[in-house]
């Protein structure tokens, strides 16, 4: 897997970039999509990483 790909939420279209990480939910810059933490939900709407694609 590319560790630098970005994710989009397939519901709202919220994009998850690793550079960027996810600073409402605690997660740091440079994690990859694999190792969001277990339960970590799209913070835009809430649907679950298992709603996500790579783009």
């Amino acid at each position: 897997m590319d560790k630098t790909a970005k994710w989009e939420c397939t519901v709202c279209g919220y994009i998850y970039d690793p550079a960027v990480g996810d600073p409402t939910t605690g997660v740091k810059p440079g994690t990859p999509f694999e190792k969001l933490p277990d339960g970590w939900t799209c913070p835009d709407c809430g649907a679950g990483a298992e709603l996500f694609e790579q783009i």
